[in-house]
């Protein structure tokens, strides 16, 4: 196996950051009730946190598809930012997702 470089640990961290958001975030919205707990968006935070499992299983086995995994996973932290920030614009936990998923999506765009 390839030595890890600082990018990619980082990459990694953001991935795993995201997912350990994202499924506190469902909680949170079922909670919440209302449009936080709407099907589209518990099922978007779902996609995200196993999105961002799955990339980082990829990147921490050295896989050479992870380039692949991390496309798909800047797309969907994307879509789950936007998402979070229409329903919770005044609220911090909200807030904390949304930031958290950019910074995977950044993370992931740049370690392809």
């Amino acid at each position: 196996m390839k030595t890890m470089t600082k990018d990619l640990q980082g990459c990694i961290d953001n991935c795993l950051k995201c997912y350990e958001t994202c499924r506190e975030t469902i909680s949170y919205c079922l909670q919440k009730g209302g449009e936080h707990a709407k099907s589209e968006h518990i099922n978007l935070l779902l996609n995200c946190a196993d999105i961002c499992q799955t990339s980082a299983n990829f990147m921490i086995s050295g896989s050479s598809l992870h380039s692949s995994v991390c496309k798909a996973c800047a797309e969907v932290c994307t879509k789950c930012a936007e998402s979070c920030e229409t329903i919770g614009r005044s609220d911090e936990k909200m807030k904390e997702c949304v930031e958290i998923c950019r910074q995977c999506a950044e993370s992931c765009d740049s370690c392809k």
